[in-house]
């Protein structure tokens, strides 16, 4: 069972009775010394009137230490608080009610800051979720009028051969609109594909992952399925490789697919009878990839734009969906690392660097 005290001098009430009874004891006590000096009854009474204004002062001095100062400081960490100052403090340590009411100043701010900085991220939270689903309707909406765009022209073709298939009564005729219905359908496809795993890398939906894997040997097995598995292709090609082997760290099937868009592209476009040039080069830590072809220039107007989805060349006798370079476009940003396209002599020279694992 807890003792009472019988009287607590912890609080301001019983500071301030104390105080006040002893001023009072001292001035009764001052008054009777004085009346006994032996000197006469006008100068006794100075010299008491003397003593009580120095207990008066003594007592208000007192006062003002455990009162008025306190409060003072209480009032304008308040004040500070009221104005959501981060860095008001009371730093009223007294064990009286001052001292506690400092505390629960202290506690209530502090209180009160966590409970806004959790506030702030929800709403943190609250408009990035509201921005992402902004983002992902206008991401829905650009899908459907990519698709609708792109499609127009495979599928007029389709439905013209088919047409013409059905009153066609040539069989050469025949299979050549077969044939022309055939990669229509395949380039639909090639687009839906691409659109489709681009949309998924912008959304999110598709992460890159992580993993060591040795580079040469990527760009050796793009290379070879492109290009010199081709023979028959007329354009010359020549490549430039390290003897070692260089390890990177990345996602190794999005970094097949960099390389597969940036050496098809390449052969897209190269002149007939001109050079496609691959080479990798190692500088200290970090190897560069390039890829060259003997195309026409591209303008400084257009080179701004070659990234984009859907970019077509200006003479409008780009093949493929232009999708290939805007999903490199975001691969390689996503790894932080250079990357350009540049206008050399006699053609175009695609590039990127990579960090390597020493």
């Amino acid at each position: 069972m807890k003792r009472r005290k019988l009287y607590d001098f912890g609080t301001i009430r019983s500071k301030t009775m104390v105080l006040s009874k002893l001023a009072g004891g001292a001035i009764v006590l001052f008054y009777l010394v004085t009346e006994e000096l032996p000197v006469g009854r006008e100068l006794s009474f100075w010299i008491w009137f003397v003593l009580l204004i120095a207990v008066v002062m003594t007592v208000d001095y007192l006062l003002g230490k455990l009162i008025s100062k306190p409060l003072g400081r209480i009032n304008d960490t308040a004040g500070q608080m009221a104005r959501l100052d981060h860095t008001a403090h009371c730093d009223v340590n007294t064990r009286d009610e001052f001292g506690e009411l400092s505390r629960s100043l202290n506690t209530m701010f502090s209180n009160l800051q966590n409970a806004l900085q959790k506030l702030e991220e929800a709403n943190a939270r609250l408009e990035n979720d509201v921005e992402q689903e902004r983002i992902l309707l206008e991401q829905r909406k650009e899908l459907t009028d990519s698709l609708s765009h792109e499609m127009k022209t495979p599928l007029g073709l389709i439905r013209a051969y088919a047409e013409g298939l059905n009153e066609e009564t040539d069989p050469e005729k025949r299979q050549r609109y077969i044939d022309s219905i055939l990669n229509a359908t395949e380039r639909m496809d090639h687009i839906i594909v691409s659109l489709l795993d681009l949309s998924a890398l912008e959304s999110g939906a598709s992460k890159l992952s992580e993993e060591r894997f040795e580079f040469i040997e990527l760009v050796e097995t793009a290379a070879g399925r492109l290009i010199l598995d081709a023979p028959e292709s007329d354009y010359r090609f020549y490549y430039e490789l390290p003897d070692e082997k260089v390890f990177v760290t990345a996602d190794r099937q999005r970094m097949e697919q960099v390389l597969t868009n940036l050496i098809g592209n390449a052969k897209k476009y190269v002149l007939r009878g001109g050079e496609i040039r691959l080479a990798v080069n190692l500088d200290r830590d970090e190897l560069r990839f390039s890829v060259y072809n003997d195309c026409a220039s591209i303008s400084d107007q257009d080179i701004s734009k070659i990234w984009r989805k859907f970019y077509r060349c200006p003479d409008n006798k780009c093949e493929g969906s232009g999708l290939g370079l805007a999903i490199v476009d975001w691969i390689l940003s996503k790894y932080q690392v250079d990357y350009g396209v540049r206008n050399v002599d006699k053609g175009v020279e695609f590039f990127f660097r990579f960090p390597i694992l020493l």
